[in-house]
């Protein structure tokens, strides 16, 4: 009786072994930045951002020789201005000082919520793909190593090109 206790035992072991087994975790991971710089549209909406952020940088530069100008301007005619001229040309040139710097942080508001807006519809492309890819593939948890969370890995749990070429034919069923 003991014996047969004991193979009994056995097997539920490597029954339950044999199911834990077949529901152990799947694991993939990706790299954002790889696909972000590869999916389609990224391309375009990196140099839409680049002219955006040109136009932002000339008006900076126009604003910034102004002021320049500005202060040149009073320096050479400093010694010859009254007092109260010279007041008069100091708080003008304060007050282009402090608009040209509140326009540059206006403008890094603007350069981030552009940058946001160009790339949120990627993002969101990304997301799906990745959802489907992790349904499909049955994985229990998908990591991004952009994050630098994943120190080391197989290289076989790489799913980034899988993500790439799902975004590339979602992008050609698209166009058509």
């Amino acid at each position: 009786m003991h014996l047969r206790s004991f193979v009994l035992a056995g097997l539920v072991l490597l029954v339950s072994a044999a199911s834990v087994d077949a529901q152990a975790p799947r694991i993939g991971y990706i790299d954002s930045q790889a696909i972000l710089q590869e999916a389609p549209g990224a391309q375009e909406a990196q140099a839409e951002f680049e002219r955006d952020m040109q136009r932002y940088q000339d008006e900076i530069q126009r604003m910034g020789e102004e002021l320049e100008r500005l202060i040149t301007a009073y320096q050479q005619q400093e010694r010859t201005l009254s007092p109260e001229a010279r007041q008069r040309r100091e708080d003008e040139i304060r007050q282009k000082e402090l608009e040209y710097q509140q326009r540059i942080e206006q403008m890094e508001v603007e350069a981030a919520q552009r940058r946001q807006q160009l790339v949120e519809p990627i993002l969101d492309r990304m997301s799906g793909a990745i959802e489907e890819i992790r349904a499909e593939g049955q994985y229990t948890m998908i990591f991004d190593v952009a994050s630098r969370a994943i120190i080391a890995a197989d290289p076989d749990l790489d799913l980034t090109t899988q993500v790439l070429q799902r975004l590339r034919e979602r992008a050609g069923s698209e166009d058509r």
